[in-house]
């Protein structure tokens, strides 16, 4: 259900408690509240601040034309729908709300009528979300079995090979036990995964370039906070809200969730096309694995869209891919090698990996292979070496 946000104006002592009577049961966030209808004034500035998705306003007292209270809402919050409440079922107040613009006009008993009404709007705003996401870039989620496995650093090098290819990508870092992303991009970005979530009323293109930042080329991060313990964990219906919203701007976004799976980890993968599984040979590891694996094809995680990666494989392994496969009930999609002293080098350096470096070889092989990208032969002039052509989705 799409997370609506809900402004009131409402004066009426009855209507105030069935209204909140009925709010508390739905999964929706009222941002305005506002009991003194005859102060459009201070209403409006609010309003103006919070740009709510649905707008309900008591029409019980009031006595001047709808049709500009009507246009001064739209007027300062876009395109809300806006819910009339009265007392009764007035035909003459009914044709004058309907004629003004108002979507809905409600009575008591609100309960019923009301969650209706929310529920549509729901619903449309889903299939706008939806409709505009419909053939945008993709998605994909890295997950550590367990704590150690190199999802971090995983998805940061993969982020990083594919903004080599001219890929527009996001890295958004979900792991709020760790959140390493920012120490091995270096970002210097103050704010975080929370300003977002905190801030969803007033998201839109101009803040989320605000808040995200550019430690990579063609890569823009969105960051874990810090401290989180004294903060509020962020909400499902916060974290999915903010992927859909950011999703139709790139090629690809590349999500961080941590180890092992979370609530909010499980959330954010309703927001993603696939996941990566990060393991190493470790028993540990393995078992974790398995567990993880089993518990998304128990939620309908479809096995298709989960890609099994062994990291930090030994040039002889003691188990056989084959044998793995049968074991965790999914295929090996890839293996990247062991290099600690290539890695312990880099990050005692401050950066990242060379693209060049053996490693740095194999982390653009893991990208290519995750997204599918192939190399095609282009006319090249002069009979010259034919280029590299990039296809995002083969």
């Amino acid at each position: 259900m799409y997370p609506l946000t809900i402004g009131l104006a409402i004066e009426n002592r009855d209507l105030w408690e069935q209204t909140q009577a009925c709010l508390g049961a739905l999964p929706f966030r009222i941002i305005v509240q506002h009991q003194d209808v005859g102060d459009v004034s201070n209403f409006l500035d609010r309003l103006e601040r919070m740009r709510p998705d649905v707008v309900l306003v008591d029409i019980s007292g009031w006595r001047e034309p709808l049709e500009g209270l009507v246009s001064s809402i739209r007027a300062v919050t876009g395109d809300p729908m806006i819910i009339a409440l009265n007392t009764a079922a007035d035909p003459s107040a009914i044709l004058s709300s309907l004629r003004a613009g108002i979507n809905e006009y409600l009575f008591p008993p609100l309960e019923e009528p009301l969650r209706r009404a929310l529920e549509k709007r729901s619903a449309e705003r889903s299939r706008k979300r939806d409709g505009a996401t419909k053939g945008s870039g993709k998605s994909m989620a890295f997950v550590s079995a367990k704590g150690g496995c190199g999802a971090t650093t995983l998805v940061t090098h993969v982020a990083q090979e594919l903004g080599r290819q001219n890929l527009k990508v996001l890295l958004a870092d979900l792991d709020l036990d760790a959140g390493m992303v920012g120490f091995i991009t270096k970002t210097k970005s103050v704010f975080s995964l929370l300003d977002a979530v905190n801030n969803i009323h007033r998201l839109d293109i101009s803040y989320w370039k605000a808040i995200v930042s550019n430690g990579i080329p063609n890569v823009e991060i969105l960051s874990s906070p810090l401290a989180l313990a004294t903060k509020a964990q962020p909400k499902d219906e916060q974290i999915r809200h903010v992927l859909a919203f950011a999703r139709p701007h790139y090629d690809w976004t590349l999500v961080d969730l941590g180890r092992s799976l979370s609530r909010m980890a499980m959330a954010a993968l309703e927001e993603t096309d696939e996941v990566c599984l990060i393991t190493t040979l470790e028993v540990p590891a393995l078992h974790q694995s398995k567990q993880i694996i089993q518990t998304l094809l128990d939620t309908g995680y479809g096995k298709s869209r989960i890609r099994m990666v062994l990291n930090r494989a030994p040039k002889r392994l003691d188990i056989t891919p084959n044998e793995l496969e049968k074991m965790l009930g999914v295929p090996i999609f890839a293996m990247v090698p062991n290099d600690y002293p290539e890695l312990y080098e880099t990050y005692a350096e401050g950066r990242m990996l060379n693209p060049g470096s053996e490693l740095g070889k194999q982390m653009a092989k893991l990208a290519a292979k995750l997204a599918s990208i192939k190399e095609d032969a282009a006319e090249s002039s002069g009979g010259g070496t034919p280029k590299k052509k990039f296809s995002l989705f083969g």
